[in-house]
């Protein structure tokens, strides 16, 4: 096999572009063409095995290159969805380098059919993201003093009677989910992650102070059933010393090696973030994804190493990449259309093996009414393993 300029012979050859041999970054020129049901960049010649570079558009990809050069960012200082080339082409809901992974492998098989690949198979790993797992428990005398006098500002009668009637013991906490989840997660074979924030309150982050011994307890009684990673505050995103505090902390809660993060908001400061997680020695991140779209933000359903391409490194990194917010599921109007595109979303992962990762909050399984059916929608999600 080659990859190069020129053919040498009669090889299995992939001609290449440029940018794989670039130090640094430039404005790359990007052409989008259409490849049977999907899209690709990078054209090449006639002679080479793929239409298009593959390997230079899967680093354009999963770099993220694109965020490295100059864009618009919304209020939170995000990247946002609609900045991106995926989005602007129309191909963010396709897993575009699984797709092209599988095309470059049936290349491959025609010219060695003796070759044998290592087979994937399609899982779920559900994402419960906790900013705050109370909504009127353990928030403290200031914070309840006023939230009553914020809902007899308000006229909210029907809140003043839950919230005290939550402090009074007499009700149950509406954001205290966690007895339904843990039920879940011994029901199914699909193992859950909960990221817990422990941050300072601050004008971003509302949680519960982690020196309150019922929210620890919680932690710990989570953590026998699941895998529970930290949810970085906003401010410790880019301080350093904040953020290896809450690290500390949570592996002082766990008694155990902090293992996985998820930033507050989702926000990503590229490369910036990476590496402070990597200082810390965090093994994996689940902020790659968009808050309003569904789709594939890196082009993939595969979790991949991060690569540094200022430094220009491949890192220990492991970015899990996530598809889906509950909160983009809100532009659907109904129960029906949500479900519609929840099973799009599936089928295309399903059609590459790929990893499913929804993000939910402790908060959507509430009888809030806003999320309604949001219980059915995840338990579609944890069945579709089993139709597999």
């Amino acid at each position: 096999m080659s990859y190069t300029k020129q053919q040498l012979g009669n090889e299995f050859f992939i001609k290449s572009h440029d940018i794989l041999f670039e130090q640094g970054l430039s404005d790359v020129d990007i052409n989008i063409q259409k490849w049977d049901n999907t899209k690709c960049f990078f054209a090449n010649s006639d002679k080479s095995a793929m239409p298009f570079d593959v390997f230079s558009a899967a680093f354009y990809m999963l770099s993220r290159y694109e965020e490295y050069l100059p864009h618009v960012k919304d209020e939170f200082g995000r990247f946002t969805a609609e900045e991106s080339l995926a989005y602007k082409e129309g191909f963010l809901h396709q897993p575009v380098v699984d797709i092209w992974a599988y095309k470059f492998k049936a290349a491959l098989q025609s010219q060695f059919p003796k070759f044998k690949f290592p087979n994937k198979s399609y899982k779920v790993t559900p994402v419960i993201d906790v900013p705050s797992p109370y909504s009127y428990r353990l928030k403290g005398l200031l914070r309840t003093i006023g939230g009553t006098l914020s809902d007899f500002s308000k006229f909210k009668l029907v809140s003043l009677y839950e919230r005290f009637g939550v402090l009074l013991r007499f009700k149950h906490d509406p954001h205290d989910t966690f007895k339904y989840l843990l039920n879940r997660q011994k029901n199914t074979n699909s193992k859950f992650v909960f990221f817990f924030l422990i941050g300072q309150l601050s004008t971003y982050d509302k949680g519960v102070s982690p020196n309150k011994k019922d929210f620890v307890s919680l932690i710990k009684h989570v953590a026998d059933y699941c895998k529970v990673g930290l949810k970085i505050s906003y401010f410790a995103l880019d301080d350093a010393k904040r953020l290896k505090r809450e690290k500390e902390k949570m592996e002082y809660i766990l008694n155990t090696n902090l293992e996985a993060s998820r930033q507050s908001h989702s926000k990503l400061n590229l490369p910036e973030t990476y590496r402070n997680l990597i200082a810390l020695e965090i093994k994996e991140d689940y902020t790659m994804g968009y808050i309003n779209h569904l789709g594939f933000r890196a082009g993939s359903c595969t979790p991949f190493l991060f690569y540094d391409l200022d430094y220009e490194v491949q890192t220990p990194l492991k970015i899990t990449p996530y598809q889906l917010m509950d909160t983009a599921l809100l532009k659907q109007w109904s129960l029906l259309d949500k479900k519609k595109v929840l099973n799009e979303l599936i089928n295309a992962i399903k059609a590459v093996n790929g990893e499913f990762v929804p993000v939910f909050h402790n908060y959507t399984f509430s009888e809030d009414k806003k999320w309604e059916g949001f219980k059915e929608l995840f338990n579609l999600i944890l069945d579709s393993v089993e139709e597999n």
